[in-house]
């Protein structure tokens, strides 16, 4: 009997009458009197024990409110392959769940059953964040940057030293790097020193085989050594910039660091220096200016050289030098390209100290490559110390925002020493092959030229130096320098008597 709920009423209360009935009159026929006084409380009691089979065969009871459990059909709304959209049976209600479970389908058309949890259980690396007001729910928060998974509920940051691991649940120390020979960073810089020590060499050789004859004697030979000392330091820096770092090699790199440019432009500049005095003075006097020996040029350099060399000994006494280990050069927001970067504790203020030195002396020799410019070219060199010293500036120039502008790149190591060192041979470069490559080549290719001179009285230049002056410029009219043709020939011819005169040595090259 599965029929409408009016009509399952009727039939319930049928069979408690009948039950009642059995009970109360002991099978007699008719109303019995017992059954006469009873009351609905009684009647209920029967109803809510009527059990019997329906028409259908299910089972027809009664709860203790006196209501029949309900019976209901479940259905899915699905959507098959090759079908229209359609509900279907999957199962039913009475008084218990009867559910066909592999007749349902799910999101995506699967038939696998979905987990019915508020949260899952957080992955490896993630902590809880719960939802306010629901204990048993949360939603799961990646450890993120350089925090690792303390525990369930919280994320902590690693010491700065160290970054969290694959899994985040703990922390490792950062690796440690350092600037090394394989680098390709260090190929240029290798290349240009190696180069530029062995050309060097060969020049210091060449100049020492000669070391008598005229063009290295009218060069300045004292000065010259000096000049070539400092190219020599200023290639030979490269290789501490390179080197590992310890307690020697970064003593190296403050003494080389700014050594070698102080070496060559404390030479060229008492050179340049010398050649301006001299002129100046012979516009004024036929005296001779003091100071223009070549044991007096020897003083004023490395008197000049005393400074860069005090001022890295009281460096050493303030802050002896030592290692340390740069977490925060590269320092990326991705931890697993950190790197802690192993170099000398030489902070950038000590390098514009350093070097500002060298650069003071390079831009001092410029002035006076500028103020010599207009010198003669047969008795002096000022015209290829003024092209090496505009060429200079402009590597340093360069030099100054490349370095200063990477300083916060990851790659700033890499940057900064490749572009120190290059800038360190370049310059040095410049003054060798300018100053130096004409000299050798008239040594070794061209020795009938490297013939002496004959001897100028002082006087002679202070005529020369004067009439130059006035000569400059009805001179220019004249083709190919005619008119200092002209003066060179007069002083020769007509020199002026004089009791005691200075004789200097002169050539095509310097004076």
């Amino acid at each position: 009997m599965d029929g409408s709920p009016s009509l399952c009423r009727v039939y319930a209360m049928a069979h408690a009458l009948h039950r009642m009935h059995r009970d109360l009159c002991a099978g007699a026929p008719g109303l019995c009197a017992r059954m006469s006084s009873v009351d609905g409380k009684e009647l209920l009691r029967y109803v809510r024990a009527v059990s019997f089979n329906g028409s259908a065969g299910t089972p027809v009871v009664f709860n203790e409110n006196g209501d029949a459990p309900g019976r209901y059909d479940i259905f899915q709304y699905q959507i098959r392959n090759g079908s229209a959209p359609e509900y279907r049976l999957i199962g039913r209600w009475t008084n218990q769940l009867h559910l066909n479970v592999r007749a349902m389908r799910w999101a995506g058309g699967g038939a696998a059953v979905p987990v019915s949890v508020c949260s899952l259980p957080c992955g490896v690396g993630e902590r809880k964040k719960r939802v306010k007001g629901v204990a048993c729910c949360w939603h799961c928060e990646r450890c993120e940057g350089y925090h690792y998974q303390a525990s369930e509920l919280s994320c902590e940051l690693c010491p700065y030293e160290q970054r969290p691991n694959r899994t985040r649940t703990g922390c490792q120390p950062i690796p440690i790097v350092r600037l090394d020979w394989h680098s390709p960073w260090a190929a240029l810089p290798v290349l240009l020193s190696v180069l530029g020590i062995v050309a060097t060499t060969l020049v210091m050789a060449a100049f020492l085989r000669h070391n008598d004859t005229p063009i290295v004697r009218a060069s300045g030979r004292e000065m010259s050594y000096v000049l070539l000392t400092g190219i020599f330091l200023c290639y030979a820096a490269t290789f501490p910039m390179i080197a590992a770092p310890g307690v020697a090699v970064c003593a190296c790199r403050r003494v080389l660091l700014g050594l070698g440019m102080c070496f060559s432009y404390a030479a060229l500049l008492t050179k340049t220096n010398r050649i301006h005095r001299i002129f100046q003075q012979g516009r004024k006097s036929v005296a001779a200016p003091r100071f223009i020996s070549p044991a007096s040029q020897l003083a004023i350099t490395f008197s000049l050289i005393s400074v860069q060399l005090l001022g890295v000994l009281v460096w050493f006494a303030l802050d002896p030098p030592h290692t340390v280990v740069d977490f925060g050069e590269q320092r990326t927001q991705d931890p697993e390209a950190a790197r802690g970067v192993l170099k000398c504790d030489i902070s950038d203020l000590s390098l514009i100290c350093s070097l500002g030195y060298s650069i003071l002396l390079m831009v001092t020799c410029t002035v006076y490559a500028i103020k010599t410019r207009g010198v003669p070219e047969t008795f002096n060199e000022a015209k290829p110390i003024g092209f090496t010293m505009y060429t200079t500036c402009i590597v340093w120039l360069a030099f100054i925002p490349i370095f200063f502008g990477t300083a916060q790149s990851a790659e700033r190591m890499y940057i900064q020493t490749t572009t120190l060192t290059v800038s360190l041979s370049l310059s040095a470069s410049v003054s060798l092959g300018m100053l130096y490559m004409p000299k050798v080549y008239i040594i070794l290719l061209h020795p009938e030229r490297n013939v002496p001179k004959r001897k100028r009285s002082f006087k002679a230049i202070v005529t020369a130096a004067a009439m130059s002056g006035k000569l400059t410029h009805p001179g220019a009219d004249r083709p190919n320098g005619e008119a200092k043709t002209e003066l060179y020939e007069s002083v020769e011819t007509n020199p002026a008597p004089s009791t005691k005169t200075t004789y200097i040595s002169y050539s095509n090259h310097a004076i």
